[in-house]
Formats: structure tokens, sequence, C-alpha cells
């Protein structure tokens, strides 16, 4: 009954706490093709975790609040409701009750507009409250936060404000002690121009729990009371809300049932303080030995779920490991709870977002599992209820992903882009020296040996995405009064979340060009490409053929044979080579395009066609210990859409000097019959054997994720006939059963130490 009670609670909050956005006039009301007049409509923002200017969508027709499916739901949608609600366009929309389910009617579905309507009665739609939707698909809209100028609002905005949008966790300690992330602290919530307290009488581990969880915390622990007690009676306090009571499972304060003090508030908690909460931090974010000494006894073995292909630490396609190999998550079903649940048993806070549709790009091989539906108390999503996967269930399209809260580390304020054209371009600025209270030092990064993987951690670090390019030089960018160079001999892994977690050369610079031209910058991206081989034609395709030499003049030409090619009695005489079909995806969520521009490509005279990438894969043959047998490079002739799946349309062909590149969702094929795809292994001897391939091995070109470029196959070579068999993609299976493949697993990823 308590949990009916509440959630009767959290429904009447969340209708009471709407922004009521009431727009009238004179609405079509078409059952059918015929518009006839109808009554008035009004419309509002409704639902929770969300700022002024997004919400859920609820509308007002035939006396009855009412929500809007998410069915075939568009950006067009979304601009005349924003317009409706007095805000000029809309920047997005969502999907899936990501702002909480509605209640009562649902009121459209299959909304159709233009973007140019003046009502949204005037798309077109099913009619009236005729939906086969339930409220777990109410549309949500993203609105521009800028109002039509002169635009009037029919209600009057509460003057009392009785939702709870930002919350903080103030430390108590000193400025100069204070580390990041803060674990500890008096509870706040924003109130006018301030900051309010929360009265703690009747507070429960629940409740701390969900703080943590918005602040990017796993979990909560006991707090010292009488400490912060003594510490607040000295202070002037402002209440603003009693009686919370959460269940520990939502994703936001404002999710819990919870009571506003309204009037003079200086006698308010009486018999309580402010509510206090401590965290514990996630492995990524511990400070401390004991901390983290703690968590690596909690973490023996490998984690059996991960994020890929997400910009940010603490968000990503969720992959779980299942009968010793990688796999997805299905979407349907896909809430905040089960998000939450992936998010806490990753070290982070509870989700932010709960995406479907394969948001953060689609995975490779089996997809594990489908309905996920946990409770939100689980402490692993293998705990929670699901069900196993059947083929016709799900495709990659329907892969699920996460954004998990994160601590808030201030690594942003240490980085900034100047002289770029737009926010997402500059030369990169670092602070140094911003420690004990001085006033942080700007100064600029040597460009030499800046790539890709230094790129991609200046744009996570600023929040911008992906990297797009990683520049040397910047001598084209409009100047800025910062010119001296403070940070030189940069060197990342990619996966760091801040510059200063990469190698370089400390205080002792060394840099060959000092000037501002030769300074580092970057291009970032919201979204990257993600290159994968498909593994299982490579086993297919895999043969030997001895080649009379007469015929690889042009393959010598390139560098296609091994260096012993060139001692022999051309043209008499062969070449052994192992040959094999790829077949190149993009699984990204951007197209692939080569480094150089056209103006830069090389016309090679022999084979007569353009290289648009002078290395696009690495072949080598390797012992099971690792040494080097053999090795093939390829260049990339040309990067075009050989296939692409349905409804994607093919974008790049080289024929007559086309455009370069592959389209997301489609792939490039290097049939097996054509020069260099192969590797020259004339001067191996028989034995057991690795074969490895690695796309984009120098990282010319940015990706998402670098860790599933690389492929790998057992072979077996009798001296006359190859087994190729066990083709699978670097990470694809789970670390004991890399170490079965053989005593040398091959090279997991393309991040060559």
């Amino acid at each position: 009954m308590g949990s009916c009670g509440a959630w009767a609670r959290q429904e009447l909050l969340v209708l009471l706490s709407s922004v009521w956005l009431w727009v009238g006039s004179a609405q079509p009301t078409p059952p059918g093709p015929t518009h006839t007049p109808g009554p008035q409509l009004k419309f509002r923002l409704a639902g929770y975790p969300r700022k002024h200017n997004e919400g859920r969508v609820e509308v007002f027709y035939n006396d009855e609040w009412g929500t809007i499916c998410d069915d075939d739901f568009t950006l067009a949608n979304a601009h005349v409701l924003c317009r409706h609600l007095g805000f000029v366009a809309a920047t997005g929309w969502a999907h899936s009750a990501k702002y909480g389910k509605g209640v009562g009617r649902i009121w459209l579905d299959n909304v159709n507009c233009a973007g140019g309507e003046k009502s949204i009665g005037d798309c077109k739609h099913r009619g009236w409250g005729n939906s086969d939707c339930s409220h777990e698909e109410d549309a949500g809209v993203i609105c521009k936060d800028e109002r039509i100028p002169g635009f009037k609002d029919s209600n009057v905005i509460e003057t009392e404000q009785s939702h709870v949008e930002e919350v903080r966790l103030r430390s108590v300690v000193s400025g100069a002690r204070r580390q990041l992330p803060v674990t500890e602290g008096i509870v706040e919530v924003r109130y006018k121009d301030g900051w309010a307290q929360i009265c703690d009488e009747g507070w429960s581990s629940q409740n701390s729990r969900v703080v943590c969880g918005m602040m990017g915390f796993p979990a909560e622990k006991k707090v010292n009371r009488n400490f912060y007690k003594l510490f607040t009676e000295r202070q002037q306090l402002n209440y603003r809300l009693h009686s919370v009571s959460c269940t520990g499972t939502e994703v936001h304060l404002s999710m819990c049932a919870f009571e506003f003090y309204r009037g003079n508030t200086s006698t308010a908690c009486g018999a309580g303080m402010p509510a206090v909460v401590s965290c514990v931090p996630g492995p990524l974010f511990a400070t401390g030995n004991g901390h983290k000494k703690k968590q690596r006894q909690q973490q023996q073995g490998q984690p059996r779920i991960r994020l890929k292909g997400g910009a940010k630490v603490g968000e990503g396609r969720v992959e779980v490991l299942k009968s010793s190999e990688w796999g997805t998550i299905c979407d349907d079903r896909w809430n905040l709870l089960s998000a939450s649940v992936v998010c806490r048993e990753l070290g982070f806070g509870s989700a932010k977002e709960a995406l479907t549709g394969a948001r953060m790009g689609q995975g490779t091989g089996p997809i594990h599992i489908n309905e996920v539906q946990c409770l939100g108390t689980e402490k692993s999503l293998w705990s929670c209820p699901f069900k196993n996967i059947t083929q016709e269930d799900c495709k990659h399209t329907e892969d699920a992903a996460v954004r998990c809260n994160t601590p808030y580390m201030g690594y942003e304020n240490l980085i900034r882009l100047s002289g770029g054209r737009s926010r997402f371009e500059g030369r990169v600025e670092v602070a140094v020296g911003a420690g004990d209270g001085d006033q942080p030092r700007w100064g600029l990064v040597c460009g030499e040996g800046w790539g890709t993987l230094e790129a991609m951690v200046a744009c996570r670090q600023l929040g911008l995405g992906f990297a797009n390019h990683g520049l040397q030089e910047t001598w084209y960018w409009d100047a800025s009064n910062v010119t001296e160079m403070v940070l030189s001999g940069v060197k990342c892994a990619g996966h760091e979340m801040s510059l200063s977690h990469c190698q370089h050369h400390g205080t002792s610079l060394n840099c060959r060009n000092t000037g501002t031209r030769f300074a580092a910058g970057v291009i970032c991206s919201e979204t990257a490409s993600d290159l994968l081989l498909h593994a299982p034609l490579v086993q297919e395709t895999a043969y030997i053929e001895d080649r009379p030499l007469h015929m690889l003049y042009c393959a010598a030409e390139e560098n296609c044979l091994s260096s012993s090619a060139r001692q022999a009695n051309w043209p008499y005489g062969h070449r052994r080579l192992l040959r094999f079909s790829s077949q190149i995806h993009n699984n990204g969520r951007a197209d692939f395009r080569p480094k150089a521009g056209r103006h830069s490509w090389v016309w090679h005279e022999c084979h007569r066609h353009y290289h648009s990438m002078d290395i696009f894969t690495h072949y080598d043959i390797l012992t099971p210990n690792g040494t080097k047998v053999a090795e093939g490079h390829k260049a990339s002739f040309c990067l075009e859409d050989t296939e692409c799946e349905e409804d994607v349309a093919k974008r790049y062909e080289c024929a007559n000097f086309g455009e370069q590149g592959i389209t997301v969702g489609c792939w490039d094929l290097y049939r097996h019959d054509i020069d260099c795809q192969w590797i020259d292994i004339t001067d191996v001897k028989p034995g057991n054997y690795i074969l490895q391939v690695v796309i984009n091995p120098n990282f010319e070109v940015a990706e998402s994720d670098f860790t599933n470029n690389a492929m790998k196959c057992n072979c077996k070579y009798d001296g006359h006939r190859i087994w190729v068999h066990s083709c699978h993609i670097g990470d694809a299976l789970s670390e004991e059963a890399n170490k079965r493949f053989e005593q040398y697993p091959g090279q997991l990823n393309n991040q060559i130490s």
C-alpha cells in the first residue's frame, strides 16, 4: 500500500509541477481527412528531470490533458510544438517517455508535420484519441532557449517554484584542501537565485542513494552527523524541502515524494538539521589508496559488462559477456531502471538516459539478451529478469546504450580552444599551475607528435565529443593573446579523461618549433565512424596462390611483396601468396573519409588508380609467441560503398575520380583476386601461426572505437595448404578465451605500444 501511495503522490507531483504554457487558438480536429473547427488547444511541458525549455509534451483537448505518442515522431513535429509553447524552434526530441510517463489520454499518434504548420492539428495524424500506444511511448521535446518575440503566455507561471531541477553536494572543507570529486557534503537544491537545504527528519539511506546516483557515485555510506550538526548550528539556513521519501531506484530527487516549506521557514526543521550525504566513488574517480585497494579486492576477474562507442566516460553501447563472447542488448523495454543498474555496476551513478535504436553505434557479434526488466535495486544486470534472444527478435539497429551520471571533476576548466571558425575547432590552450588557489597560466601545446589519439582526449576533456582531426600546425587560424608553449611531448593512449593524464615532458619543455603556427589544434565532432572487418569472410575466402613473377611488376612497385622478392630472378619464378577477401563495415555514426583531400591523392600509373590513404590496412603472419614472420600492407586503392544495408543509399564510388569514403551502414569489399590483397608467405616455414589484419593502423582517420580494428585467425600451414580458422575481432572474446586461442593472443587492437 505504501508504494501505491508513493506512486500516487509522484503522479500528482508530476501533474502539479508541470510548467503550464497555455496557448489558445482555434484548432482543427481531424478525425479523418476532413477538417472541422474544434475546441481550443493548450500545451505544457511536464516531467523530470528537465530544464524549463524541455519536457514531455502535454496537450489539453476536449477538457482533458493528455500526451503524444512517439511513433513516427520527427524534428518537424517538435518545431511545431515548440512554437506552440512560445519558443522559436526545436533542437531535438525525446522518445520512450524520457521525461517520465504521463497519465490520462494519449491524444495523438503517428503525427507527421512538415514543420511549417501553425498548429499541431494541421499535421497528419491518426485522429484525436486514436492511438495504439502506452505511456511508455510518450514523446518529449527540447526547445531552443529563445522565446518568440512578443509571445504572450495566457497562463501565469507559478510564482512558487514547485519542482526540483538542480541539486548539489556542498563540501564544508575549505577550498585549498578540497579535492574533486566532492563525495560528501550538505545536500542543497537550487531555489530562486541561490541554494536551499533539505530537512533531514526521516532521511533514509535510500534518499542518500538517489542523491549519490545523481552526483555520479554508485553507492552511499554512513556519515558523521555530529560533525555537521556543530558546523550548521553556526550558519544561516534556508530550508526548502522536508519529508523526502525515496525508494532508492529513482534517477533524480525530483522523482521522490517530498513536501515544500511554504512562507516563513525560520522555524523550519526544529528537531532536525540539513540533510548530509556521503558517497562511495567508483574505481575511475577514487582518490587515496584506501578506496583503490578496497575496489581492487572487489574487482577480481574480468567484468562481464562494458560500454563501447561513447565519446565521454560513462556513456556508450552496453555490451555483455556470455559464453566467453561479448555481445549487445536489444532495446525492447530498455528503461532508466535497467540503465541505472548498468551504470552503478560499472562504478558510475544512476542513468541520465537509456538510449535505444543503436544511438551509440551498432555492435557486432551476438545480441545476447532482450527485454531486460530491472527493479533498480540489483547489484548487477545479470540479476535482472531478461529474455534470451532468438534470431528473429532483434537486429543491431536496436542495440541499447546508456548515458550515466559521472562525478564533476572540473577537467573542462583546464582546457579551451581559440582561433577556430566554430566552438568545435581551434588551437588547444591548457591551464598550468592552477593549484593552491593560484591563477592558472594559459599556454599552447607543442604540435610535434600530436595526432588523433591526443585530439580524442582533448575533445573529450572539452566535452565536444570525438576528434575529427589532430592538427600539428594551426597558422591558418586567428591568433590569440596566448603565445607561450607550456606543454610538449604529449602522448595519449586515447582513453584518458584529461591531457594531464597522458605522458608529457612535464616542466622540462622540449619543442623544436615553439612558434604559435606550430601549436597543436583539434577539430571535434559529435559523431565518428567505426570500422570493423567482417571476420567470417576472411576465413571463408583464404587460399594459397603461386603467382608468376611476370604478373607481379605492379605489386612490387607498390611494395606488396616481401623484401626477399627483390633478390628473385625476375621475371622467372613465382611468389607464394596467402589471398583472402576483406569486407570492411562502417558501424559508426559518421561516414569514414580519407584524411587527405582529393587534391593530395597519389596517382599510381601501374594500377591506374588513386591512393587516398598510403596505408589503410596491415596484414601480418605471427608466430604464437608474437614474432612477425610475414607482413603485407594495403593502400586504400579506393574507399567506396560496395554494398549497403537496406534503406541506406550508396554515397561514395571511385569511378571518374569520385569522392572516396564508406557511408554509415555500408561496406567496402576488397576481393581476394585484386592486387595486394594478400600476404607474401614465400619465406614462411610450415607451422602454426596467427593471421592478423589491422584496419587504420596509424590512426590516420578518427574513429569512435579503435579497440575493434584488429582481426585475428589461427592458421595451420603444412608447406602446401593452409587452414584458417577461429577468425574474430580482437576484443570480441573474453580474456580466458583469448588465452585459449593461442599462447600468444595476437594484437588485441591497433594500439601498438
